[in-house]
């Protein structure tokens, strides 16, 4: 095996999580992600609600009809951000590069400390050995030559699993007869395509490679890479800087038509688009404003900045699009900063001699929010900054415009 990779994958994260620390959840159909009474989608579930259809991603109101008895739960990421660090100090022990995809999933280039196999099975077993031991949680470890046959190795003996796909030929010889949705990157759409061209399983794509190609474009040339088996990607470490942009939206339970309001939302959302971006040293050079209208049409404007990480160039900028649009209720807002860069090639810009104006203008801000709302900032801005916070912030000031 040129390279040994080991996919790693939680099970059921958020709901292991929160039947660990209450283990009276435990055999329950736990549902975690909005309550049923609101707008949202399932951020994870327990096995048991997965026996009754009930899946991620899922609208809250379809999960609430397939399983109106089970005990739904607001995520806690603090918390899952915590046992996450955990997870990671145990995987990076045995990898000489690691590439998180997600809080609970990973994959780990083993190639240097396994040396074979025979290694790479021993690594697997210790990682969940020490992830049951340490974190008191169970995970599915898959064992491959490569990233596509690493996931599917750890998803095939889900929950609590392990597997091995040692070759590409071993890798085909699973799938082969499988429908195409197996393959990575296949969604739904992807698969409808495909079947309304009679492509069905992965031995139709293998059979009709140049029909693949012509229907889906690049996409369709590395769907008949992995069909055979091939993938030589390598594990890549995940670099902030590498990030396309960061952001942060926030979906309200009920459409808002107050665009003075919005603009207030909107402050709040760059204040945590700041607070994230300092964290990783990072500068945009653009600020893009999304929204939701109530009829689902969402539309993007962006302005290209000076390198800035200053919430009020977020705030101005995202106001000023905000102006321009068309006023109808809005479902969703968000704001981001994208063209992102480190220290290293930043250069002095404007913004640096307007750091004292902008510190006045946040405060003046922040003052305005508290006493239109009655809100107190005073050591909680922190934990605003955060999902589940901000969402329970910004429905509290809706409520108090009525």
């Amino acid at each position: 095996m040129d390279q040994i990779i080991i996919h790693v994958d939680q099970d059921a994260f958020y709901a292991s999580v929160e039947m660990r620390d209450n283990p009276s959840l435990r055999g329950k159909h736990l549902i975690i992600g909005s309550m049923p009474n609101e707008r949202g989608v399932v951020a994870t579930c327990s096995y048991e609600a997965r026996k009754y259809g009930v899946h991620s991603a899922m609208n809250i109101k379809e999960a609430y009809r397939l399983s109106p008895n089970g005990i739904y739960m607001h995520p806690n990421f603090e918390k899952y951000k915590a046992v996450s660090a955990q997870l990671n100090e145990i995987w990076n022990t045995y990898a000489s590069a690691s590439e998180r995809i997600s809080l609970d999933e990973a994959y780990l280039d083993v190639t240097e400390q396994a040396v074979d196999l025979e290694g790479a099975r021993r690594i697997g077993h210790l990682i969940k050995q020490r992830t049951r031991d340490e974190v008191g949680l169970t995970c599915s470890v898959g064992v491959a030559y490569s990233k596509t046959a690493a996931k599917m190795a750890s998803e095939e003996k889900k929950p609590d699993g392990y597997f091995e796909i040692p070759t590409p030929e071993d890798f085909v010889n699973l799938i082969i007869d499988r429908d195409v949705k197996v393959l990575y990157t296949v969604g739904e759409k992807t698969a409808e395509k495909l079947h309304n061209a009679g492509i069905h399983t992965v031995r139709d794509i293998q059979q009709r490679r140049g029909d693949v190609e012509q229907l889906l474009g690049k996409h369709g040339r590395w769907l008949s890479q992995i069909a055979f088996g091939i993938d030589h990607r390598k594990v890549e470490p995940y670099r902030p800087e590498d990030a396309k942009s960061i952001g942060r939206e926030l979906t309200f339970q009920t459409d808002v038509t107050d665009f003075e309001f919005l603009k207030d939302v909107l402050f709040l959302l760059s204040l945590s688009v700041e607070n994230r971006t300092r964290r990783v040293g990072l500068y945009g050079g653009g600020v893009s404003l999304k929204i939701t209208y109530s009829n689902m049409k969402g539309i993007t404007r962006s302005r290209t900045v000076p390198a800035c990480d200053s919430a009020i160039t977020i705030y101005r900028e995202s106001v000023r699009m905000l102006e321009q649009i068309e006023k109808r209720p809005i479902r969703l807002i968000g704001t981001s900063i994208y063209n992102l860069s480190g220290d290293s090639v930043r250069q002095l810009s404007f913004d640096d001699f307007l750091k004292d104006g902008d510190s006045k203008e946040r405060q003046r801000l922040l003052d305005g929010l508290q006493n239109k709302y009655h809100l107190d900032f005073a050591g909680n801005l922190e934990k605003i900054y955060h999902g589940e916070m901000l969402h329970r912030t910004v429905e509290y000031m809706r409520k108090h415009l009525k």
